[in-house]
């Protein structure tokens, strides 16, 4: 599991932080901070892998916060969760390694976008060499280099969602149910985007006898 710190001064929104990210098992909340000085001081002496982290707080701001993690030599991921938008200032965090930026009011799916964004990641820097296509995973093609648009009634940001679910399931496959409860859309959403990935080559489906009752569904990415 990633080790995660929240550092935020709101005690409304490090809530709102726990909450989301207790929906996602592949992260750990290791320590919540309100504020950067206290985070320093514990950062410096605990290893984590991310940093979910606010810009304006009282002692050390969040950029003061990267810049000195930086200055440390410790390169932990930070997504930003802010209301700071000005460009100066996300000019500055973008050149400290910043993952994602989130500015403040967010949804519970934008969230889930930033991390499934941190373990994309991670993962594909996880092994020696990286492949062509996780490096364009990592640096996304420009609107005019990208793939034809996906059809009319879906939308990209849920399809992207689904597709890093579908990634997660279990060799043997998972249903479309418990994709759509990974995913936090409903059966018959979630159903409509597999039968386009399908369709797409991006996944595979067969059907599973095995069941002891009545057969089902099982998807799994394409190999």
């Amino acid at each position: 599991m990633y080790q995660t710190v929240i550092v935020e001064d709101d005690p409304t929104i490090s809530m709102l932080h726990r909450t989301f990210l207790a929906r996602d098992n592949r992260f750990s909340l290791a320590h919540a901070f309100a504020n950067g000085d206290a985070a320093l001081t514990w950062l410096l002496h605990h290893p984590a892998d991310l940093i979910i982290l606010d810009v304006y707080m009282p002692k050390m701001t969040g950029l003061e916060l990267l810049r000195s993690l930086r200055s440390a030599g410790i390169g932990i991921d930070a997504i930003m969760v802010t209301a700071a938008n000005d460009s100066k200032t996300v000019d500055a965090l973008l050149k400290l390694g910043v993952i994602d930026y989130l500015v403040k009011p967010f949804a519970s799916s934008r969230f889930q976008q930033a991390l499934d964004t941190f373990c994309q990641h991670r993962e594909a820097v996880s092994h020696d060499s990286v492949s062509q296509q996780e490096l364009d995973a990592l640096f996304p093609a420009s609107p005019a280099a990208s793939s034809p648009s996906i059809p009319k009634g879906l939308q990209a940001r849920t399809l992207d969602r689904i597709r890093a679910c579908l990634r997660q399931v279990p060799q043997a496959g998972a249903t479309c149910d418990e994709i759509a409860e990974r995913a936090g859309f409903s059966a018959v959403t979630v159903r409509r985007y597999l039968s386009y990935l399908v369709d797409e080559g991006e996944a595979v489906s067969q059907m599973n006898y095995d069941t002891g009752g009545r057969p089902c569904m099982l998807y799994h990415p394409l190999s």
